[in-house]
Formats: C-alpha cells, sequence, structure tokens
C-alpha cells in the first residue's frame, strides 16, 4: 500500500455516476474544522460531505447562536454535529441547525475527553444505548434533515461485538438509519483525546460486520484512513469512508476526491486555485475586520512536501506580520511573498 492520498490516481469509476453523498466525508474535529477550514476545503472539493466542530446544546440554547451556526452556503453540503445528553435539548438545537440550514444533524457519541464526559455526552453515551435512542427520536420529531450517529466501536475494556451491535440495533430502531463508525474503542479513563485517536487498536472489521448484519443501514468508518487504497479496500464493505487529520494535514488530498470517487468530469482544482480563491476569501474577510490568520492556520499543510512550500508557510504564519493587515491589498501582498519561495519549482499546477 504504497499509494499517497495526495497523490494523483485514476478514478474508480469514468463518467457521472449516483453515488451516496456521504461516500467521502471529513470528520468533525475540534479547533479545525471551522467555517474558515470548511471554506478551504469546499475550495478542493464540491462533494466532499463535511462536518462542524462539535456545538454543544447548552452553548445553542444560551449562548451566541449565530456564532456558532453561521455558515456560508457556499460550504454546503455541511453537517452539524451536536454534543448532548438530554433528548429535548438536543431537538431544540436540531431544530436550530435545520433553521440555519444544516443538511444533516450528528450526535456525538464518540468523544473521549473528560470536559465532554463531564457533562455525560461523548463516548460515554454508548453505555445508555436507550438514552441515545430516546436522543435522536425527539431529533428526528424535530427536523426533517437526516440525524446521524457518530461512535466508537466500544469502551474502555468492553471489545465484545455484541455491545456495538446492539448499541447500533438500539438505535436504528428509533430511526437512525446512519452511522459513522470510529474503529476503535474510546478510554473513558487514563488517555487523553489524541491517546485514544492512537492507543487503542483499530479493528476495521467490526464495522464491515456491523454492515454484514445491519445491510439497510448506511455505515461509514473512521480512524486511520490516510490512502487512496485504503479508503477503496474500505467501501468494498461500508457505504463511506470519514478521513480525519489527513484531510487537515495534507488537505490537497481532497482534490482528487471529486473525480475518483463522485465520477465528476470538471477539471480538479491545483494548488495554485485553492490558495487563490482562499486569498479572496481572506481579503474579504480582512475587509470585515476579520483577522486572516483564523483562515491561513487551515491552509497551512497545502504545499507540503512541495520545494518552498516550508518558505510558503513561514510567510502565512507569521502572526506579527498578518495582525497589522487591514486591506485586501496587504493580503495580495502577503500571499505573493509567500509564492514566492515557489518559484523555481514550478509548483503551481495539481500534483
Amino acid at each position: 500500500m504504497s499509494e499517497s492520498l495526495a497523490a494523483s490516481a485514476a478514478p474508480a469509476s469514468a463518467g457521472p455516476q449516483k453515488v451516496n453523498p456521504r461516500r467521502i466525508s471529513v470528520a468533525p474535529m475540534m479547533d479545525w474544522t471551522d467555517r474558515h477550514c470548511r471554506t478551504f476545503h469546499r475550495h478542493l472539493s464540491r462533494h466532499t460531505w463535511l462536518y462542524t466542530e462539535m456545538v454543544t446544546t447548552g452553548a445553542l440554547l444560551h449562548g451566541d447562536v449565530a456564532r456558532h451556526l453561521d455558515f456560508d452556503a457556499a460550504e454546503q453540503p455541511v453537517a452539524l454535529q451536536l454534543g448532548g445528553s438530554e433528548p429535548a435539548d438536543l431537538a431544540a438545537s436540531a431544530r436550530l441547525g435545520e433553521r440555519w440550514g444544516y443538511a444533516e444533524i450528528n450526535l456525538n457519541c464518540g468523544c473521549p475527553s473528560e470536559r465532554v464526559q463531564r457533562g455525560a455526552f461523548g463516548a460515554c453515551l454508548m453505555a445508555e444505548p436507550q438514552l441515545v435512542a430516546d436522543c435522536v427520536r425527539a431529533m428526528r420529531d424535530a427536523v426533517s434533515v437526516p440525524v446521524t450517529v457518530k461512535h466508537r466501536i466500544g469502551i474502555d475494556t468492553i471489545e465484545h461485538y455484541d455491545f456495538v451491535r446492539d448499541f447500533v440495533g438500539t438505535i436504528a430502531e428509533a430511526g437512525c438509519q446512519t452511522f459513522i463508525v470510529h474503529a476503535r474503542n474510546a478510554i473513558l479513563k487514563g488517555l487523553s483525546p489524541k491517546e485514544n485517536r492512537e492507543i487503542p487498536p483499530l479493528r476495521y472489521e467490526v464495522a464491515y460486520q456491523l454492515k454484514r448484519e445491519f445491510p439497510q443501514l448506511e455505515i461509514l468508518i473512521n480512524g486511520g484512513i490516510t490512502r487512496y487504497d485504503e479508503i477503496d479496500a474500505h467501501l468494498q464493505h461500508v457505504d463511506g469512508v470519514m478521513v480525519g487529520r489527513e484531510a487537515y494535514h495534507q488537505p490537497f488530498l481532497l482534490a482528487e476526491v471529486d473525480r475518483r470517487y463522485y465520477g465528476d468530469t470538471a477539471p480538479s482544482p491545483s494548488r495554485l486555485d485553492a490558495e487563490l480563491a482562499m486569498q479572496r476569501y481572506i481579503g474579504d474577510l480582512v475587509e470585515r475586520s476579520g483577522y486572516m490568520g483564523a483562515a491561513t492556520r487551515h491552509m497551512l499543510g497545502l504545499y507540503r512536501g512541495v520545494p518552498g512550500g516550508r518558505g510558503w508557510r513561514r510567510v502565512l504564519s507569521d502572526a506579527r506580520r498578518m495582525n497589522a493587515i487591514r486591506t485586501r491589498d496587504g493580503v495580495d501582498a502577503l500571499f505573493e511573498e509567500a509564492r514566492s519561495h515557489l518559484h523555481a519549482e514550478r509548483p503551481l499546477q495539481a500534483a
């Protein structure tokens, strides 16, 4: 398996085709998949299904709703991930999400952080499948868009298949049709969220078995997926693949997704295409008194592995200089300086 996701490859099938819209998605990632990140990813792929960071019901019901939910229609398709465990609160939050225009409402049953556990949601909810079913039922009664669940395959030392099978079966009875399976256990005590993404072993066969046992459900797989050939292999067994940190650190992998997995015959964007689109977006952001670094921080992997990429990243990660920029001309000048580090190797075409 030597084929990198960031490398060009032949499409899985030629010509337009009707495919599952969630065939490829980017995982919800706290502090990363905000509206600026999603805008950047959308300039690389028109079809990849995108998710927000997790938003808690408390933040929506008692905080600044617009700050948490505002997004640009150009980001679509985009799903809202909610964190919570009170059916009424989740229903009210889902209703807000639908009103704001999100294409899906996803319930987080996979986050293992202690802060999330103190709020009695995330991965610890897997121990209470009937409560999750009540939450899903309440949300489905409140909205017309799909309600989905993202979860682990077990918690702590519970590793037998029956546990996750019964969890999925109970939630499916409440009407949930789509399950995103992070194919690791969640260790609720003793491991950090980062360690929970690395230490518990990946057991993809559990997600495969869920699809065999529940063929009527849409099963997506998540966890440690970094290459196209891995995606191809998973799609032989499940309905979709969710890519996490690889899509953030190596964002140019998304440039081939439309052609390879959605049968889109339009030309794939180049790195320069995506950069120039974000340059215009950031110019608009700055003219609205925004800070350009809020968006450039999500772009820093665009030229990873390209000669001159380190210099490009250095310019666009200089917080002191970016903080002083107040005009579109200033944004354009900084991007031009960043690209000057790339000129010798002609890296501005799709690789």
